[in-house]
């Protein structure tokens, strides 16, 4: 059996994550703080759809690279979707849900992961891209649309 690489599985949630234009998503590598996983991929979505979007998302995705999630929580739920792979799970949570319980201050002595595939951190440094941004609008709609590709 090939070993797993849990940290580019992270980062590939991440990165659909952000496709799907969740904010603030991060990577928490717990390793050295907990056995119930190797990585958490913590992300907020500002409503029940693109919970939904982003969830099914990274399933469809490692499904199609048959990768299967050992238990799924939070399916009927419309503010946090708990997918766990094994080295990995994954929180989709709402803006609300995820001030509450604080899941980075919970873990706050496991590493924050930097990666290059996280890039609007939040719906305000998107909106002060927008308002700064002296750019023509066809110039800013080419803008939005490289951030939704990347």
């Amino acid at each position: 059996m090939a070993k797993i690489n849990f940290l580019a599985l992270a980062e590939k949630a991440a990165e659909i994550a952000d496709n799907k234009k969740a904010i603030d998503t991060i990577i928490l590598d717990i390793r050295g703080v907990t056995a119930i996983a190797n990585y958490f991929v913590i992300t907020t979505a500002l409503s029940t759809p693109q919970i939904n979007a982003i969830s099914i998302g990274i399933e469809k995705i490692f499904k199609e690279q048959d990768i299967k999630s050992l238990r799924k929580d939070g399916v009927s739920s419309s503010s946090w979707r708990v997918i766990d792979y094994g080295g990995i799970v994954i929180h989709v949570m709402s803006t609300e849900i995820r001030e509450s319980y604080k899941l980075e201050k919970l873990w706050k002595n496991s590493k924050v992961i930097e990666s290059k595939i996280l890039k609007v951190k939040s719906e305000k440094q998107l909106a002060d891209i927008e308002s700064k941004s002296a750019k023509t609008k066809k110039e800013l709609k080419k803008l939005k649309n490289q951030l939704r590709m990347k």
